[in-house]
């Protein structure tokens, strides 16, 4: 695949992935038009009709389709809006990596009550700067893979783009969130985490066009640094 076919600049089609001039005709308000892709002659984006709670569960079933419909059409993965979309999302990928790295850390210490103001800060930061440096792991080898492993150009661009469906498609880590209100045994991370890196694949093959094989080679090579990186060297569970 050529480095101009890989690029996510335009709407695409979700069942072949080919570019498309334009998903729809707007007649008037609430009057729209599908239209077809000139090369599988189907639909080009039908999740455009369709409601927020049947893309999610298509997203939760790995489809690439879905996968396509919300990275390409709905995100313009590859335009200068999906700028802020990466570093807000990045910002909510450290986040949510540091509440789980307290949660393990809560665990393991079996929920000590009293702390002085300097030790509750002091573990905060130390928490923020473990979730910082595993994902900064992660990132560099998640790229390194893609650079000599799927052996693809060196284009900042394309690397953006990656970058952007891996963070994009680690959207479950949200089920994190629950842990605040409901509890749940620490096995659920573990869940979470293997469900992030199989959503992560799926990105991943969407955006390079590569195998599954080699596309689960690379996302496993990164989760397993960053998990290396915060149990051995940082010594988080």
């Amino acid at each position: 695949m050529s480095d101009a076919q890989a690029t996510g600049d335009g709407p695409r089609c979700v069942g072949c992935g080919g570019r498309v001039k334009t998903l729809f005709v707007q007649y008037s308000p609430g009057n729209i038009r599908l239209m077809k892709c000139d090369k599988c002659k189907a639909v080009a984006d039908p999740y455009i009709e369709c409601e927020f709670m049947i893309i999610l569960i298509d997203l939760v079933l790995h489809k690439t389709r879905a996968y396509r419909h919300v990275l390409f059409n709905k995100l313009s993965m590859g335009s200068s809006v999906d700028k802020g979309i990466l570093y807000r999302s990045t910002l909510i990928h450290i986040a949510l990596d540091t509440f789980r790295i307290s949660f393990s850390k809560g665990n393991r210490a079996g929920g000590a009550s009293s702390r002085s103001i300097f030790s509750t800060v002091s573990n905060c930061t130390e928490v923020v700067g473990d979730a910082l440096l595993g994902n900064i792991v992660f990132i560099f080898m998640l790229l390194l893979g893609v650079r000599f492993f799927l052996k693809l150009s060196f284009d900042i661009i394309r690397y953006r783009d990656i970058l952007f469906a891996v963070i994009i498609s680690s959207y479950f880590k949200l089920f994190l969130f629950t842990m605040m209100v409901w509890e749940f045994p620490s096995s659920v991370i573990f869940i979470v985490e293997m469900f992030v890196l199989s959503s992560n694949v799926v990105a991943l093959r969407v955006v390079s066009q590569f195998p599954r094989a080699h596309c689960f080679a690379v996302c496993l090579l990164a989760h397993a640094a960053k998990y290396l990186t915060q149990r051995w060297i940082l010594g988080t569970p």
